[in-house]
């Protein structure tokens, strides 16, 4: 054990390229199909152009999408740059392309956040900082860059921290009562598997639902250490495959489980990346002969703050929610960005009512008018998207006159009001935003949501 943190504490070790050659090649395929996948299924429509509103995120409501079929540029730039990616063809340039669109995208509309989003914009980040080009690329061959054998051990060792991260948060966070002595929402979500063949009846039964919360408490918070050890590293990565397979296939959890199961190849030893390396390279007959030259440079300092930076902050984000009073499911403060994954059901509905100030006159809001499907759905269960929607409302209509009960109302001033009722992990529904609150005087800010109705076990 003192031998393996010695490895991994020391980020200026020089060691092979190879496992970072290799990941650079997994990581660009993963998001060339998963990009392609994603314009095959026609999401770009769905999800960026048939929406009239955008709830984007805090700080960043100025991300706005391209006007009509534009939108579909983004995604094809992304595509691009995920084969200048796997090729090693313009590196720089194409990590650049891949965080800014991937990132533009994500941006966009909360409505659409999963973690596996965060994840892939993370690791884009990454990669624009690490010489992932520097064998079997087409920058090597065109001779735009020197050709390694070695690299630093951080280079490498970054993406390990990353992957780590996830796991072990994604493992603190299930440490939650519903999760593991109610076993919800897993007893929601494995019902809906009841019809299947051969296995449907053992999914009704609640010690399947428990065996599972456990079984991926434990998974998660040690997983880690059983890749990085050599003795249990093979079967570390059979269980990897096993658990992601099983949560493809009865969660709807999209291809997260796919982008886990192959970026964690990048934990296997030094000598099996070598060996598809080597491969590799005598299948596309790829010849070049590295320069192995002293690493060391004067930017260790910088350096040393960049991945300081990064790291501090990888571990203080998912911790924000401890700064906010009450449920963390329930306000959701501090859920976003914390690896917190497929840990809460929630269902909700939402009546906004828009109301004159001077004559008290009234109507009340088809939210399905202005929002897609998904986006009532999320917005109903969200205190953050449940103010911007009140602030859209407020904008689109004032000025506006409307005849209700043979009385002409015209909305100078108009109130936003809703009444909210939410259910938790399968709990009775019970009000979640009260109508009494003007929701156009609430500032979005980080903020406790006091408003927000107290949650009632």
């Amino acid at each position: 054990m003192i031998k393996l943190l010695k490895n991994y504490l020391n980020p200026y070790k020089e060691i092979s390229i190879a496992p970072l050659v290799v990941f650079r090649i997994i990581f660009g395929v993963l998001l060339f199909f998963s990009t392609l996948r994603f314009l095959l299924k026609g999401w770009v429509y769905e999800m960026y152009i048939k929406p009239e509103f955008f709830f984007g995120y805090l700080g960043f409501e100025w991300v706005k999408p391209l006007p009509g079929n534009w939108m579909y540029l983004p995604f094809f730039i992304l595509l691009l740059s995920t084969l200048g990616i796997i090729l090693g063809m313009f590196y720089r340039w194409s990590t650049v392309l891949a965080f800014i669109s991937f990132s533009y995208i994500e941006l966009l509309d909360k409505t659409n956040y999963l973690n596996h989003y965060y994840f892939i914009s993370l690791m884009c980040f990454l990669f624009m900082f690490v010489p992932a080009n520097r064998s079997f690329s087409l920058d090597v061959k065109f001779k735009l860059v020197e050709a390694k054998s070695k690299t630093e051990n951080w280079y490498i060792g970054i993406f390990k921290f990353q992957l780590a991260v996830v796991y072990i948060f994604a493992g603190i966070a299930k440490l939650h009562s519903d999760w593991l002595f109610e076993a919800q929402p897993l007893k929601i979500w494995l019902q809906a598997h009841r019809d299947m063949p051969i296995f449907g009846t053992l999914l009704k039964e609640d010690w399947v639902a428990y065996f599972f919360s456990w079984f991926g408490c434990i998974y998660d918070l040690f997983i880690v250490v059983f890749l990085l050890t050599k003795k249990t590293r093979f079967f570390a990565y059979i269980a990897v495959i096993v658990f992601h397979f099983v949560t493809w296939y009865l969660l709807p959890i999209g291809i997260f489980p796919w982008v886990m199961i192959f970026s964690t190849t990048i934990f296997f030893s030094v000598s099996f990346h070598e060996k598809i390396l080597f491969y590799l390279k005598r299948v596309f007959r790829y010849i070049e002969v590295p320069i192995n030259s002293n690493l060391k440079t004067r930017k260790a300092i910088y350096k040393k703050i960049l991945l300081g930076t990064y790291i501090a902050l990888q571990l203080i984000l998912p911790f924000r929610y401890i700064l906010y009073p009450g449920n963390l499911f329930w306000n959701e403060e501090g859920f976003r960005f914390s690896w917190r994954v497929m840990l809460m059901h929630k269902e909700g509905y939402a009546s906004f009512y828009v109301k004159d100030k001077k004559t008290n006159g009234e109507i009340a809001i088809d939210n399905r008018n202005y929002l897609t499907e998904n986006q009532v759905d999320q917005m109903a269960t969200q205190p953050d998207m449940i103010l911007q929607y009140a602030s859209y409302l407020e904008g689109k209509f004032k000025d506006s006159v409307f005849i209700v009960n043979n009385q002409r109302i015209k909305l100078e001033k108009p109130i936003v009001s809703a009444d909210v009722f939410v259910s938790l992990n399968g709990r009775q529904s019970q009000l979640f935003v009260s109508k009494k609150h003007d929701l156009t005087k609430i500032p979005y800010n980080l903020a406790h949501r006091n408003w927000i109705e107290p949650f009632k076990e």
